[in-house]
């Protein structure tokens, strides 16, 4: 008779949070495709949308042209973000991944934001960006940034404080691919300042060691929201 196997219970403790780290993402699909689909009747609920019938699934569920449309840059930041994610191709719907054009004028800026759902692999394709993140609190916020030019890549972890700023002369330009279909987005002086409704002064003024009118000013700022 073979006798048992016994694991050792780090062995077995690092079996499980393998297997956590494997399914902490966008869960894979279990068709050919699930494209998404706002009408309901006679559709199947998968990754926060329905399925379109496969029967009835064309070319166009899985396209998208707007990528090849420069984005105004005519704003307060300087910057435009075009997004190709779920919303705009059904057919990314259980896939995993996501894609967005970021369009600078000189001295445009991407301002800190972070995706909570996706790492960012950003690849510069005209134009110089100046970019970076920061690390989480217990790695003690440290900052990683780089100047990128053209042809030149960076990636940005998972949830992580991330920006992008033209340091050239000239516009600028860079598509970034994403590791969800749609990993959010979350712009961090929108979200503090510009929160509905407002967050409690006193809150933000003991935070950031400001007073409250400081934050009442802010407050009062209107924050662009670049997607």
């Amino acid at each position: 008779m073979m006798k048992g196997v016994h694991f050792p219970l780090s062995i077995v403790a690092t079996l499980a949070l393998a297997t956590f780290l494997v399914s902490a993402s966008d869960p894979s699909p279990l068709q050919d495709f699930c494209v998404a689909i706002n009408n309901t009747e006679s559709a199947v609920f998968v990754n926060g949308k329905f399925c379109k019938d496969p029967k009835l699934v064309t070319a166009n569920d899985f396209f998208f042209s707007g990528l090849r449309i420069p984005g105004n840059t005519s704003n307060p930041v300087g910057s435009f973000v075009t997004p190709a994610n779920v919303e705009q191709i059904a057919g990314l719907n259980t896939l995993g991944i996501s894609l967005a054009r970021i369009d600078f004028a000189p001295n445009g800026l991407n301002p800190p934001h972070t995706h909570p759902r996706g790492t960012e692999f950003l690849i510069v394709l005209e134009g110089t960006l100046y970019v970076g993140f920061v690390t989480s609190n217990g790695d003690n916020n440290r900052l990683f940034t780089k100047v990128l030019n053209k042809g030149d890549v960076f990636v940005f972890p998972v949830g992580l404080i991330h920006f992008q700023l033209n340091v050239g002369h000239v516009n600028a330009l860079a598509v970034a691919g994403l590791s969800s279909q749609n990993p959010g987005v979350i712009t961090i002086a929108n979200a503090v300042f510009g929160s509905n409704p407002p967050i409690n002064p006193d809150v933000l003024a003991k935070a950031f060691q400001i007073d409250d009118k400081e934050v009442e000013y802010l407050q009062k700022q209107f924050w662009y929201n670049n997607n």
